[in-house]
């Protein structure tokens, strides 16, 4: 790979851990579609500078290829599962890293983690008051 342009973008060894979770292309004569014209790694590069950048779709930079086309893959890996493939082996390899077992074996959630009303729902809502004085808008009062 030449020179990074982006910040964002993954090295050859981060490539290689990547590019056997990436689905193969359904280029075949039982599953249809046709062979692959886009290259992989610059669609995931073109996914990490939408995710890091926070851009709108149609800004993305043209080298990382179309916007249509990334977007595409966005939502195409995010349906079938490749995202959470993804997520589920480089947890792995962290977890390995730090001499612990591949998969964790329990989850916290705090009470910071999991949002809840003060008032309890529906049922515990007041109903809102009318004034029946004078406001800034309308100088009207109800006769007694």
């Amino acid at each position: 790979m030449q020179g990074s342009t982006y910040p964002s973008e993954i090295t050859d060894e981060q490539w290689s851990l990547l590019e056997p979770l990436v689905p193969p292309p359904r280029s075949n004569r039982v599953t249809g579609g046709r062979p692959r014209e886009v290259d992989l790694r610059q669609i995931v590069n073109g996914l990490l500078y939408f995710s890091r950048s926070g851009c709108q779709w149609r800004m993305l930079p043209k080298d990382l290829g179309p916007w249509t086309t990334v977007q595409g893959y966005y939502r195409q890996y995010r349906r079938d599962g490749t995202f959470q493939k993804i997520h589920d082996r480089l947890r792995e390899q962290v977890r390995l890293q730090a001499a612990k077992e591949p998969t964790p074996s329990a989850a916290i959630i705090d009470s910071q983690s999991v949002k809840t009303t003060e008032k309890g729902g529906f049922a515990a809502m007041m109903p809102g008051r009318k004034s029946t004085g004078a406001n800034a808008t309308s100088s009207w009062t109800p006769w007694a």
